[in-house]
């Protein structure tokens, strides 16, 4: 049985980049989420790719409204509603019936910092399922050898859930690459959330929220 991953795009859309990525997934008849900052989608060329995005089969997921915000530590206690609430009123009908999200992980990090007790009770009240990861190869690096990194996380993992990112000078440039070797690895890349990545589906936590959550 192949391996399976399932790749997935952060903090676009962005003109020049997310575009590019589109038509390489198109070509090789491949599907991921791309999990969008709101700010962004206030920009009619940036949402313009976000419903191309839509209209191909991908999955369009929030990923806050200002990517600068670690929900477990926002003091004050309309965050939840601005940094999610807010994004998922700008992504409207583009948004995938299970309300993805996907919070600020800093680097990606996953730790209590990422949500607050807050931040989880509005997720399930509002029915999200958030989701997170298990491999970040740090794309956004111009010296580090992300594909090899990838490459070691799949190799180590059973159903890897990767992070890249539709920004200028990430992953684009590679992208082809990374795709033709884990092609040579009998990969299948899969467009479906394993459940060690979402620990809370459709509003109803699966697993124990105490590792990502303050409070």
């Amino acid at each position: 049985m192949a391996r399976r991953v399932t790749l997935t795009f952060d903090n676009g859309p962005t003109p020049g980049v997310t575009d590019r990525i589109l038509d390489v997934l198109a070509e090789r008849g491949l599907r991921t989420t791309f999990f969008v900052v709101g700010l962004q989608l206030r920009d009619p060329a940036r949402r313009a790719l976000a419903e191309r995005a839509f209209r191909e089969g991908h999955w369009i997921g929030n990923h806050t409204m200002t990517h600068s915000v670690q929900l477990g530590r926002a003091c004050y206690p309309e965050a939840p509603a601005r940094e999610i609430g807010a994004t998922q009123e700008l992504i409207g009908a583009l948004a995938h019936p299970d309300r993805l999200f996907r919070p600020y992980g800093a680097g990606g990090v996953i730790s209590r910092e990422l949500l607050s007790t807050a931040a989880v009770e509005y997720l399930v009240a509002g029915r999200y399922s958030c989701v997170l990861w298990s491999s970040v190869p740090h794309d956004w690096e111009p010296d580090v050898d992300w594909v090899g990194r990838c490459l070691a996380d799949v190799g180590d993992q059973e159903w890897p859930v990767v992070v890249l990112h539709d920004l200028e000078g990430c992953a684009v440039g590679r992208l082809e690459e990374l795709l033709d070797r884990l092609a040579e690895r009998n990969v299948e890349l899969t467009q479906e959330l394993p459940e060690h990545c979402v620990p809370i589906r459709r509003g109803v936590a699966h697993a124990p929220l105490e590792t990502f959550s303050s409070d």
